[in-house]
């Protein structure tokens, strides 16, 4: 963990509840991205433009900090392959979960649902046995 930077870290948990917050109190809505990128590609009327809005300023966002702070440097570049298949399974597993790691882990947990409590479970434990199989039995 040569790397751990907790003030950005801090700074970034208090913008993405805040975000929450904002997203509940004058939407209504859940802030889990995987339902509002959804919602893109099934489109509702009157669904459209604040989904838009929400990944344009997503992604917006994270281009104006990359430009403020800098992007970091990969020191190992992943196999295309390995990027795609592994997109492919998280695709499947918020759809299968009813949701992903922002709208159950941040928004659920939050919402004291036990739905999301086990399926934030779920993925740390899924994420913690990624990283122990893939750096500790497969490793370099």
């Amino acid at each position: 963990m040569a790397d751990f930077t907790p003030y950005s870290a801090f700074a970034g948990g208090l913008l993405i509840g805040l975000a929450a917050i904002v997203m509940m109190l004058f939407q209504g809505r859940i802030a889990g991205i995987s339902g509002i990128v959804g919602g893109l590609f099934a489109p509702r009327a009157g669904e459209v433009a604040w989904r838009a809005a929400f990944v344009i300023g997503l992604l917006g966002g994270a281009a104006i900090a990359g430009a403020a702070v800098g992007v970091p440097v990969l020191r190992e570049r992943p196999a295309l392959l390995a990027v795609a298949i592994a997109g492919l399974l998280v695709g499947y597993g918020t759809r299968l979960g009813s949701g992903c790691t922002s709208g159950h882990g941040v928004c659920g947990i939050a919402r004291l649902s036990p739905r999301s409590l086990v399926a934030t479970v779920v993925f740390m434990a899924g994420g913690a046995a990624v990283v122990f199989v893939t750096h500790h039995l497969l490793g370099p």
